[in-house]
């Protein structure tokens, strides 16, 4: 949300799950009085800890994107896959930190009396915890479960612990949240967005199904246009997202996207590869907000405002929710949700004779439609189809447990292959 915000600061561990800030306010001294602040402060650590480059994560690692033409998608996804890399240790260090913040205005608002800021604020607390974990537990797997903060060294708890704890985390995001006064702040929608996405990530497909046509049959969200979607129109695409209004805001995604002879400017660190932009078909609506070709360059487009980065970063929205439904419902009962999606991209609908050709049209279009969106390394892992299509080796379906929290915490196991 608001990365400029001056919000009250409760200590942050900095990467290290041992330490404690050494000139923060206490959580004892601060009052009702300072909700409001605490809350703000949450939104701005949710979004900026974890770094620009771990909002497009799962794209680097997807197969869509290379860092030169002379490159390819193997060479990013190994150079990215170690345990010295920065984005990887910005990552872990970023959700820990934010976790850290969040636990804190937990903490602190539960020694508070009831009032509806302080009960909005622990419902948005509790949905960014499932969401922090969410984001652990498809790069890692097994990690530390902080339940509140410690100066313990933590061991690694089993993802079914892990799970579980996301999963009680959003129940009592629910109990707290209703609708929000915009998609920039967490609504009991976002609440039941993510937990779509969580059950289907489990094979929960019931649950996953019941919470996205929960969403889809509301009548409060519809399948929209890219241009609306991506160009900070108003549109009924979109769930939750982080504003991202201050040009020195790290999520600058638009930068790390388009190069230098864009209008815009940017670094232009990674381009989409000939592959990927072949699989548009000239009909696909989504094609021109979603790539640009820049002096030769083919880059992502859905983030526009170049070195400014001032690019809303969309988490959850309806479109996600049509393709849970169709995958978690199977081919006979599923076809006609991923079609709707097809149809309103401009696309024929497609007629898959099984069960396999189903998944794999689901895939596709979830390829397509959420191109720099952080979706399609995980997409792969959670299907069983990472190491045939991308040509990673068994062990890369996990990210490395950073080589400096190793050192720190002996505690910590490193994840097999590396």
């Amino acid at each position: 949300m608001m990365a400029c915000a001056t919000a009250l600061t409760l200590g942050s561990c900095a990467g290290k799950l041992d330490l404690y800030s050494h000139s923060a306010m206490s959580p004892e001294a601060v009052t009702a009085d300072d909700i409001p602040a605490l809350r703000l402060g949450m939104y701005n650590n949710m979004q900026n800890d974890p770094g620009v480059h771990n909002f497009i994560l799962f794209d680097l690692l997807g197969g869509d994107l290379q860092t030169g033409a002379n490159s390819s998608p193997i060479n990013l996804i190994n150079s990215t896959l170690s345990p010295l890399n920065s984005i990887v240790s910005r990552g872990w260090n970023g959700y820990y930190s934010s976790l850290y913040q969040v636990n804190n205005v937990l903490s602190i608002c539960l020694a508070q009396p009831e009032s509806a800021v302080r009960n909005l604020t622990m419902g948005e607390a509790y949905y960014f915890r499932a969401l922090n974990y969410y984001n652990l537990i498809t790069r890692w797997g097994d990690v530390p479960l902080l339940a509140e903060n410690t100066l313990e060294k933590p061991f690694r708890a089993p993802k079914g612990e892990v799970w579980a704890f996301i999963e009680s985390n959003l129940i009592e995001a629910a109990k707290y949240l209703s609708t929000s006064k915009s998609y920039y702040y967490v609504s009991a929608d976002a609440v039941k967005a993510l937990q779509a996405r969580v059950y289907l990530a489990q094979g929960k497909k019931d649950e996953a199904v019941a919470a996205a046509q929960s969403l889809i049959n509301s009548g409060k969200y519809g399948l929209d246009s890219f241009e609306k979607i991506f160009r900070k129109q108003g549109n009924t695409e979109v769930i939750f997202a982080f504003e991202n209004l201050s040009e020195e805001s790290s999520i600058n995604i638009s930068d790390l996207f388009y190069s230098y002879a864009h209008p815009n400017k940017g670094q232009g660190n990674y381009r989409i590869t000939n592959e990927t932009v072949n699989l548009f078909a000239s009909n696909d609506k989504r094609r021109e907000m979603t790539i640009v070709n820049i002096a030769g360059t083919d880059c992502v487009n859905k983030y526009p405002s170049g070195q400014t980065g001032r690019d809303p970063v969309i988490i959850s929205r309806i479109a996600e929710m049509y393709l849970i439904a169709a995958e978690a419902l199977g081919l006979n009962e599923g076809l006609s949700y991923l079609n709707k999606v097809r149809q309103q991209r401009g696309l024929a609908a497609v007629t898959p004779g099984s069960e396999a050709e189903f998944l794999n049209a689901i895939l596709r279009e979830r390829q397509l439609e959420f191109l720099g969106e952080n979706f399609r390394y995980y997409d792969l892992i959670r299907t069983g189809n990472a190491v045939s299509t991308l040509g990673i080796l068994p062990y890369q379906v996990l990210l490395p447990i950073p080589g400096s929290e190793l050192q720190r915490n002996t505690n910590l196991t490193p994840n097999p292959g590396y």
